[in-house]
């Protein structure tokens, strides 16, 4: 792993547990365990922290979501939702780190396109896994809320948005 990924990785990491408010760019360095120059030559702005730590976390979530990924249709679009509770109860405890970034910093362009790229392949991800690409919208609705209720609701939200996205694909109605 290069310098970089480490730092954007730690950056990840204080973002989540912090948010995007509290942390000075000092508490940055202290968390990234580099020196201030060192940080700041790899991400030059507080606003260039969040994107990398956004870039570290888009790659690591797809990742994780892919990890014994079955082939596409009922049992990918199942794996998915076990996935993304498991996400949600280890890796974010407090909700998605891009739609916090994107509250945090509505008009930034840059984490404003970071954050719709994340979405955007959130949603050709769903089109491919579920093999349904006509339903990728509905199934990013169901994944979004999900993640966007669970530190409300918990592994409820997960189940329930699993049974409707289960239910749309296969065009079954309650």
């Amino acid at each position: 792993m290069t310098v970089q990924a480490q730092i954007a990785e730690r950056l990840e990491q204080a973002f989540s547990r912090h948010g995007f408010a509290e942390p000075s760019v000092a508490d940055l360095k202290a968390a990234a365990g580099v020196s201030l120059r060192t940080l700041y030559r790899h991400f030059p702005s507080k606003e260039a922290m969040v994107i990398g730590a956004l870039a570290h976390r888009h790659a690591r979530y797809l990742d994780f979501l892919a990890d014994g990924l079955p082939p596409a249709g009922v049992g990918a679009v199942t794996h998915l939702f076990q996935r993304l509770g498991q996400w949600m109860a280890h890796d974010a405890p407090h909700g998605c780190l891009s739609m916090n970034a994107f509250a945090a910093y509505p008009g930034h362009p840059q984490i404003v396109a970071a954050v719709c790229q994340h979405k955007q392949d959130l949603i050709d991800r769903l089109a491919h896994l579920s093999g349904r690409p006509d339903q990728a919208l509905a199934l990013f609705l169901l994944h979004e809320g999900a993640s966007a209720a669970w530190p409300v609701q918990g592994d409820q939200a997960i189940h329930a948005a699993q049974t409707a996205a289960l239910q749309l694909i296969e065009g079954h109605h309650p």
